[in-house]
């Protein structure tokens, strides 16, 4: 890889920040100064490297590496300031009031945490900055990243339409941006020209990864980015899958294996799954060693003769899923399953909902994420209405399409705004309904319709990865309330504000209510998961929502593990059980590892049957 910029992504839970750290390491040692930068809003990179990291460029342990965590509320904070702090000395106090309430849209989050990352790749070095020969971004999973990559097009887009319209964005007035509009067109170049960026997949020889990969690929090339490769990570030795259930995934995977080298031409590089985690740097130098290795086949594992078994860990006290959510007919209950990316979200929300709907309860299936997978679960078109789940009960699932979403959202406030308002002030609304934020706030628009919604007895939310479920359920602000301030001399905006904020309160207060909303973290039992939930739930505590229970998904059932590498799994899975259990004090479900994956309505309902069983305890 010769490139300056290195995008890494894919699916949630594949190990991108695994290898994009690796990477990251191998060019330091080589005399390349790097710099890693992560966008996820929930990001791991300082627990990897076993280091504080922050919104800051940090010296990482080793010679010729940085690390950077972009924190969304700082630099929504710098981004503000920058554009407000110039025109302080020249507006009226008036005017600098209604901007300043401008700047607390989440478009302004969005962008700031945009503008940052494109500021990184078209820094120019001045005498005091190191020059960096290889920048790095570890990015959100596929979803957001594709989100990310496609603001620099929409951003420079909208901001040349509003100059010739009334000089004003959601992000700030035209004079005050044309800056930025420079600064996303030359995003935009690099991001095509494969001299200077290389844009890596990483996945797991999986159906739901492998599908995702191919899907954003083609979105990638569809914006211009032409060099692309492919990190297959995770794949079982050959020598460790002495046991039935083991050569049952190996040959799964193998199957999967041979479709990735059949559909994809690109340069692939193979990595086996390891017996244990990988954090710190010298966990970081073996992975490099292996993913530059010369010789590139996938390594093997060497089982030792000699190894002790670890002796058996405490009980984990294990709850009845069915009980903890208690659905009483009539009365609608919102579920939300959350967690971070690859934990198994889609698969334990769909198992629930099929059981809940077996049972009796009308339940309705619903995804936040821009990169779902309920349909490939089902096996089962699943798109932006309402559809009946065919071979289940009561059973009902749709997904909110950012893209669709806007277009309606955009639709009811116009025809909303040209019962109300001047033709000058409709102008000014339709000029700021094309802004790319709005695709955002028409999603959240579309999840309040669901969280209000009395029609199922159930309603289970499978949602992005964490710390874009936390922005959406934080958000503040509603688009219309934006629309309110661009009339604020009008009388009518008074009620239009009134309006919302009694819808807004009306949504928080359900989600608070554990009558009425309970929220849920999926984790597998390792340290990233598990860290990165807890914090997730400490976030949800300060915002007034209560934590109602924990899924520990992916446990290796102990008379399957039967050689060192398995047993050193599960040993590692064991610690994190404890863990879950003494950091969360929730109740928690175990849904054991299955031997092949969970797809269609058969393997739906086996692992809806694991999940809502009475189970007391886990042996560990």
């Amino acid at each position: 890889m010769k490139a300056q910029y290195i995008f890494f992504s894919g699916k949630g839970g594949v190990g991108k920040t695994t290898m994009a750290c690796a990477t990251a390491v191998h060019y330091a040692e080589s005399g390349k100064k790097t710099l890693i930068i992560t966008t996820d809003p929930a990001s791991n990179l300082a627990d990897v490297f076993e280091s504080r990291i922050g919104h800051k460029i940090t010296p990482l342990g080793i010679e010729n590496l940085w690390g950077m965590e972009i924190d969304p509320d700082k630099a929504t904070e710098e981004y503000r300031e920058r554009i407000l702090a110039p025109m302080r000395a020249v507006m009226p106090v008036s005017v600098m009031k209604v901007m300043e309430e401008q700047f607390n849209s989440p478009c302004t989050t969005e962008i700031a945490s945009f503008d940052r990352f494109v500021d990184f790749m078209v820094m120019e070095q001045s005498e005091n900055e190191i020059p960096y020969d290889v920048i790095i971004f570890d990015t959100a999973p596929t979803g957001h990243t594709i989100r990310l990559l496609e603001l620099s097009v929409d951003w420079s887009k909208h901001i040349e339409e509003s100059a010739k319209g009334g000089g004003n964005t959601c992000i700030g007035p035209v004079a005050s941006i044309q800056e930025n509009k420079k600064k996303y067109d030359e995003a935009t170049r690099l991001l095509g020209d494969p001299s200077r960026t290389d844009f890596v997949f990483v996945l797991q020889p999986e159906g739901t990864s492998l599908y995702e990969t191919k899907r954003s690929k083609a979105e990638l090339e569809g914006i211009g980015v032409k060099s692309v490769r492919l990190i297959v990570n995770g794949i079982l030795p050959q020598e460790v899958c002495t046991h039935p259930f083991f050569r049952s995934r190996y040959e799964m995977q193998q199957k999967y294996l041979s479709q990735i080298r059949q559909d994809f031409k690109e340069s692939i590089t193979y990595m086996r799954q390891r017996d244990g985690e990988i954090k710190g740097i010298e966990s970081l130098r073996a992975i490099a060693r292996d993913l530059f290795s010369k010789d590139r086949t996938t390594s093997s594992y060497r089982l030792s003769t000699s190894f002790e078994t670890p002796t058996q860990g405490p009980l984990v006290q294990a709850a009845s899923l069915f009980d903890l959510i208690n659905p009483t007919p009539g009365k609608t209950k919102a579920v939300f399953f959350t967690g971070k990316g690859g934990v198994g979200k889609t698969t334990v929300s769909t198992a629930v909902a099929y059981g809940l709907g077996q049972k009796g309860y009308k339940t309705l299936l619903l995804t936040t994420d821009p990169a779902s997978h309920i349909g490939q679960v089902l096996q089962q078109s699943v798109g932006s209405s309402i559809s009946k789940i065919e071979g289940a009960e009561n059973l009902w699932a749709t997904m909110i399409d950012q893209k669709q979403a806007a277009e309606e959202y955009k639709a009811r406030i116009i025809a909303d705004a040209e019962k109300k308002y001047s033709p000058d002030t409709l102008a000014a609304v339709r000029e700021e309904l094309e802004s790319p934020c709005t695709e955002e706030m028409a999603a959240f628009d579309k999840f309040m319709g669901y969280v209000e919604s009395d029609e199922f007895d159930v309603v289970i939310f499978d949602t992005a990865p964490t710390g874009h479920t936390l922005r959406l359920i934080e958000l503040p602000f509603d688009y219309e309330d934006q629309v309110g301030m661009m009339v604020a001399t009008t009388a009518e905006s008074a009620s239009v504000k009134s309006e919302t904020q009694h819808r807004f309160e009306k949504i928080i207060a359900r989600m608070k209510d554990p009558e009425h909303s309970l929220f849920a973290f999926v984790v597998y039992p390792e340290s990233t998961p598990v860290v990165e939930a807890y914090r997730a739930m400490l976030d949800l505590k300060d915002a007034g929502i209560e934590t109602k229970f924990v899924v520990a998904n992916q446990v290796l059932p102990a008379e399957i593990c039967t050689n060192e590498f398995f047993m050193k799994r599960r040993a590692m899975q064991v610690k994190y059980l404890a863990e879950i259990e003494t950091l969360f004090k929730k109740p928690i479900t175990i849904m054991p590892l299955l031997d092949t994956e969970i797809t269609g309505l058969p393997m739906v309902a086996e692992a809806s049957e694991l999940l809502l069983a009475e189970r007391k305890t886990e042996s560990a």
